[in-house]
């Protein structure tokens, strides 16, 4: 009979332990599936915010007012390249802050595990060398850039 109430408890055991880890893998899954949710609805609604959507036709009335002020905007090469560069270093910058949130994100959700808080480190570090390789790219260019038109 003891044998029997040693077996059941046992069991029991198991079947809790069995219970947390699969718990443990469901809300792991539902936070990776928040995070990618979150991740997505901000890369679909900072374009519409940042890019002023919907504004109609004040482009015409900055170019207007811009006349007025005797400010002129010229579509040279040099300044449409630096238009793109600029937007390219804010894109970067964004993957960068995106990159450092996720990283974060894991660090602070591990709960002491090594091997999230590893990746995380491994992401951070890599975000900040190619941050870091992408503003010295730049500084390079623009002293090249002013050398050959000074």
């Amino acid at each position: 009979m003891m044998n029997n109430v040693i077996e059941v408890d046992n069991v029991r055991e198991e079947y809790v332990k069995m219970e947390n880890v699969n718990n443990n893998k469901i809300n792991k899954i539902f936070m990776k599936n928040k995070l990618i949710i979150f991740l997505i609805a901000i890369m679909i609604l900072l374009p519409n915010i940042s890019l002023a959507v919907g504004l109609g036709d004040a482009t015409a009335n900055l170019s207007k007012a811009g006349t007025e002020a005797g400010t002129t905007y010229d579509d040279n090469l040099s300044e449409l390249i630096g238009v793109g560069i600029n937007t390219a270093l804010a894109f970067v910058g964004l993957i960068f802050m995106v990159l450092m949130i996720y990283a974060g994100y894991l660090w602070m959700t591990a709960r002491g595990e090594e091997e999230p808080v590893k990746k995380a480190k491994k992401i951070i570090t890599a975000s900040i060398i190619g941050l870091i390789l992408v503003i010295s790219a730049y500084a390079i260019t623009n002293l090249v850039v002013a050398r050959f038109t000074s």
